[in-house]
């Protein structure tokens, strides 16, 4: 089964492993709503930096939930990730999630070919197969784990190909596949689960929205494509 599941993730992701940040060289800005019940909360926007042989996509992500009023959760986040040559070479985020700071500075070891995390909620070294979990970078679904960008937790995966499905955004319609992205491990605390459905446009390998529950649904939808 998992070699069945191999065989079509490379079906529909036909590049090669490290060459994935040349499917947004003519990108600059991918800009993301986030909603809870359906009323806009806050943005997730990316600025992709291009230069000769290196790419940095800074991230700000901002929202705010309010109840009768009165803020109830909150985050506050920037980052960046930085690659050479299409390899990840750092990654530094800075949050205040309900004023509680999260922090994460990664950096690729050539000597040792891994990463070194020192994070809020991990330090030490993980393999290169791990992704940063931002919603730019289509590799979320090719990956069996990620880091969090938030305090650099390790977190396992796996991702199931649901199938086609065609949605509409901003009055456009999309055909989409749609993805659904879980914690490997079951016996985790619900508050840390991973859960996700996601829907991929899969021509340009963008991500087009994220929606998962937690305390009501919430969404990540592209608006905007500079």
């Amino acid at each position: 089964m998992r070699k069945v599941f191999i065989f079509l993730v490379l079906l529909i992701f036909p590049l090669k492993t490290l060459s994935h940040t040349d499917h947004y060289k003519n990108i600059n800005k991918i800009e993301m709503e986030i909603l809870k019940d359906g009323k806009n909360i806050g943005f997730c926007n990316y600025e992709f930096l291009h230069y000769k042989n290196s790419l940095e996509v800074h991230n700000i992500t901002k929202f705010e939930v309010k109840m009768f009023g009165v803020k109830i959760f909150s985050v506050n986040s920037s980052g960046v990730e930085v690659y050479n040559d299409n390899q990840l070479v750092s990654f530094k985020s800075k949050t205040f999630q309900n004023d509680k700071e999260k922090y994460v500075n990664l950096k690729y070891k050539e000597i040792t070919n891994n990463f070194f995390i020192k994070g809020s909620s991990y330090t030490g070294t993980t393999s290169l197969d791990n992704v940063i979990g931002n919603w730019w970078n289509h590799k979320l679904l090719q990956s069996s784990s990620q880091i969090s960008p938030l305090s650099g937790s390790i977190k396992k995966q796996v991702v199931t190909f649901i199938g086609k499905e065609k949605i509409k955004l901003y009055g456009k319609e999309y055909l989409t596949h749609k993805f659904k992205l879980k914690s490997k491990d079951l016996n985790l605390p619900k508050d840390k689960k991973l859960d996700f459905d996601i829907w991929l446009e899969p021509k340009k390998n963008l991500i087009l929205k994220v929606g998962y529950n937690r305390m009501g649904y919430w969404e990540y939808k592209l608006k905007n494509l500079k």
